[in-house]
């Protein structure tokens, strides 16, 4: 039973417990954290890495090949089913570039059978991307482009984002909101708000797919998934 003090020290937390939360010290559970290769896998690879974390010891690496048919994932489809917040803790090897890729996937029933709402990038900076018609967040205008923010390399980085009931988006890195990659009085969201399609995503992958020649390695690591957002901390 909780002591009167411990529930007002959870009373004053800024951001809820996660519903899911996931370190790897346990190794990594491939029935709840199971690959997800939707199409094809041709040259992707996920695999626990025990010499590189952001905490502990343990991190989960993936190899991401070049080409569609390289595109690999783990994830789970245990997420809330109205508003929901990811953190996860994540590196990556090399720079985005002008190429579309994503880093993030999500099976998004709204748009259709195995069509998904995707995160990653292209002109060299963080986006979203909605596979059934292509449209992008932001809008890649220079000024959409320049609204949104490039994912730096070499060290671990803290992504996080919202996904609302309504459809609202909201992204954060390193705790710091990103202009270009929400739906809130955003000016480069017009593909977005334009659509009748509201995102309902029934699971969250991590990993790497490429529609061009890119290839990466990253790592992911303290993944968190909630009702609520989380924080970095």
């Amino acid at each position: 039973m909780f002591t009167k003090t411990a529930l007002l020290a959870l009373a004053a937390l800024p951001f809820s417990f996660a519903q899911i939360s996931e370190d790897f010290e346990a190794g990594w559970d491939e029935t709840a954290w199971p690959i997800y290769a939707p199409d094809c896998n041709q040259g992707g690879a996920v695999a626990l890495d025990t010499t590189k974390a952001h905490s502990g010891s343990n991190s989960i690496r993936v190899d991401g090949a070049g080409g569609f048919c390289g595109h690999i994932f783990f994830g789970t489809e245990a997420v809330p089913a109205g508003d929901f917040y990811v953190r996860v803790w994540l590196q990556a090897s090399t720079a985005l570039t002008d190429s579309h890729v994503s880093f993030i996937t999500m099976p998004d029933p709204a748009q259709g059978d195995n069509k998904h709402l995707r995160i990653g990038g292209q002109s060299k900076i963080l986006m979203y991307n909605r596979e059934s018609d292509d449209a992008t967040l932001p809008a890649l205008s220079p000024d959409g482009i320049a609204a949104s923010a490039a994912l730096p390399t070499g060290d671990w980085q803290c992504f996080e984002y919202h996904i609302g009931a309504d459809g609202t988006i909201e992204t954060w890195l390193n705790s710091e909101a990103i202009a270009g990659l929400t739906t809130i009085d955003n000016p480069y969201a017009d593909q977005w708000s334009g659509s009748s399609i509201v995102p309902k995503p029934s699971g969250v992958y991590f990993g790497w797919e490429s529609y061009g020649g890119d290839t990466n390695t990253f790592w992911y690591d303290d993944i968190a998934i909630d009702t609520a957002r989380v924080g970095c901390e």
